[in-house]
């Protein structure tokens, strides 16, 4: 028999006023329907209908990691110093790392993600190729120092995550491991109800070969991807990729000096020679790994940091400063140009539309001067290509040239083919078929449990509450009893029978509850389908809602218990 949860017995507090703090839908109506409640920044309490629903998502990711021949294990979330320092993310991490000491002042962490561990943990158990591949994974409590904690329990300190790890002995059996998570993901969240798309993505500090997020489109969302309305490309803005073609620059004169005094910015340049900012190099000077570095894209194009960071990952990229440029006479502020300089003063980095042959309006390395007919490799030698512009919505689709389509969504899923990263840093070998070492190769793969909540609550509210998909919905039926004690009897009644059909019900009996309330918080909570023990009780009449549809129709009590269990 499924559980029937009377209301009059549930630890719950509905609101009537949305949170002062909260910005997102899911944070206003997790809190306004009694699902969490904040204890601190970033840092909330799941209250009893909240854990029954990231209980249901939970199950849902463990039922389908166990159906590809993953194994559970529990990791802890208090971790040693040491392996850390040997994969460096001791330092890596930064401020995101919740570290402390014990008693005895030895170092220790909570557990961002587990790599490490897990790396460890298949060095002690796994010794030959006989014990490969194997995928293990956990749904444990995760630890982030967010600086701005925010959007309820889609950004905390502390959140719910499932990771897992592959470990196989080729490259071949890596890729077969990948393709057995993907599918799994897509299983998973097409379970859950939610809208998603799978985007290309970068490793960046994680490393490996392939790397894939899976996205929840929403206006919420902290991520951004691009969309190709005319085929199937889809990635995330800092992977989006550009192919431009060497340009002719047969015809393009001498590179000619300017007189351009007070034109230290793009804006003021274009203005004073009259022409587009996307005829003039912008040269931006960042530090990477306090080395300078100059970055030139189209003056009409900004520089994404982010993007940036990651392909440079895992080394750390900050702006110069005024002092930066102090002892150095070879870079004038505002009118620094490649010509010259490439290669020598710096490492010069240049966006793919900064091609061979392509000419430019750029700095001349001298106050109030800046050059023309500035040549991409005749006047200038560019050290990496890398794709480093902000996307813009129109810019060509990678794969069929179409115009792309930008949205925002929240990042579900993110799994990579990590390589031999963490097995180099641990010496993760086994004994091979001709008896010899062999490095094992890793898959990460990780789903935000939480999150997934979050993103759900995010994508099918609706002005009346919330509105869950059934299979991670607190309950399949929530049945209401209008008020009268006569209406309160059926609606116990109807719930015990539907409860006898094998399904989950909460019962609304409390006492001195106005119907009004009741038929407000029934909308709020978002249970799939809501009965109503109403006018017609006494004639053992109900009337079964559909909560998403809002279609509703009057029918006896056996007939709503066959409708609703079949």
């Amino acid at each position: 028999m499924a559980q029937v949860q009377r209301m009059s017995r549930l630890m719950i507090k509905t609101l009537r006023d949305d949170p002062a703090d909260a910005e997102t839908a899911s944070h206003k109506l997790l809190v306004r329907a009694g699902y969490v409640r904040r204890t601190s920044a970033g840092i909330w309490t799941w209250l009893p209908l909240g854990k029954k629903v990231l209980e249901n998502v939970s199950r849902v990711v463990r039922e389908e990691m166990d159906a590809i021949g993953a194994q559970e294990v529990l990791l802890p979330a208090l971790l040693p110093k040491e392996p850390y320092e040997i994969s460096e993310r001791w330092e890596e991490y930064g401020d995101l790392l919740f570290r402390l000491k014990d008693r005895k002042g030895a170092d220790y962490l909570l557990g961002p993600t587990h790599e490490e561990i897990f790396t460890l943990t298949v060095k002690d158990q796994c010794t030959s190729y006989k014990d490969l591949p194997v995928m293990l994974y956990q749904i444990q409590t995760k630890y982030r120092d967010e600086a701005r904690p925010r959007s309820g329990v889609l950004r905390g300190r502390e959140f719910q995550m499932k990771d897992s790890y592959s470990f196989d002995t080729t490259d071949e059996g890596l890729a077969q491991s990948y393709a057995l998570h993907r599918a799994a993901y897509q299983k998973i969240f097409a379970r859950l109800g939610l809208d998603y798309r799978i985007v290309s993505a970068v490793s960046g500090a994680m490393g490996g070969s392939a790397s894939e997020e899976f996205l929840a489109p929403a206006a919420a969302g902290e991520d951004t991807f691009v969309d190709c309305p005319q085929c199937d490309y889809a990635a995330n803005t800092e992977a989006v990729t550009v192919k431009v073609e060497p340009a002719d620059a047969t015809g393009v004169g001498e590179p000619e000096e300017l007189d351009t005094p007070d034109t230290p910015t793009i804006e003021s340049l274009a203005e004073y020679l009259d022409v587009p900012a996307s005829a003039t190099l912008k040269n931006l000077l960042i530090k990477v790994d306090g080395e300078i570095v100059a970055v030139g894209v189209p003056g009409d194009r900004e520089v994404d940091m982010g993007k940036l960071g990651e392909h440079l990952a895992p080394a750390v990229v900050e702006l110069v400063t005024a002092e930066d440029f102090t002892g150095r006479e070879d870079l004038v502020r505002g009118y620094v140009g490649p010509q010259g300089l490439a290669g020598k003063a710096f490492r010069y980095i240049a966006d793919p539309r900064v091609a061979p042959g392509t000419s430019w309006v750029t700095g001349a390395n001298k106050e109030g001067k800046h050059a023309r007919n500035v040549v991409a490799g005749r006047d200038f030698e560019v050290d990496d290509y890398l794709d480093v512009v902000v996307v813009e919505p129109g810019d060509p689709c990678p794969k069929c040239g179409a115009g792309l389509v930008i949205d925002r969504a929240i990042e579900i899923g993110h799994i990579f083919q990590l390589g031999r990263k963490y097995a180099d840093a641990f010496e993760l070998d086994v004994l091979g078929q001709n008896g010899k070492p062999v490095r094992v190769t890793m898959g990460s793969y990780g789903i935000g449990v939480s999150r997934a909540v979050a993103a759900l609550a995010e994508q099918t509210f609706d002005e009346s509450g919330l509105c869950w998909p059934r299979e991670i919905a607190p309950a399949d039926v929530h049945v209401v009893a209008a008020g009268k004690a006569k209406q309160t009897e059926l609606a116990l009644e109807v719930g015990d029978k539907l409860g006898a059909a094998g399904l989950r019900v909460l019962v609304d009996d409390r006492a001195g509850v106005s119907p009004g309330v009741k038929f407000t918080d029934a909308e709020l909570i978002g249970v799939p389908n809501i009965v109503v023990a109403g006018r017609r009780a006494a004639e053992g009449v109900v009337e079964v809602k559909d909560r998403r549809t809002g279609e509703r129709e009057e029918m006896t009590v056996e007939e709503a218990v066959a409708r609703l269990s079949a």
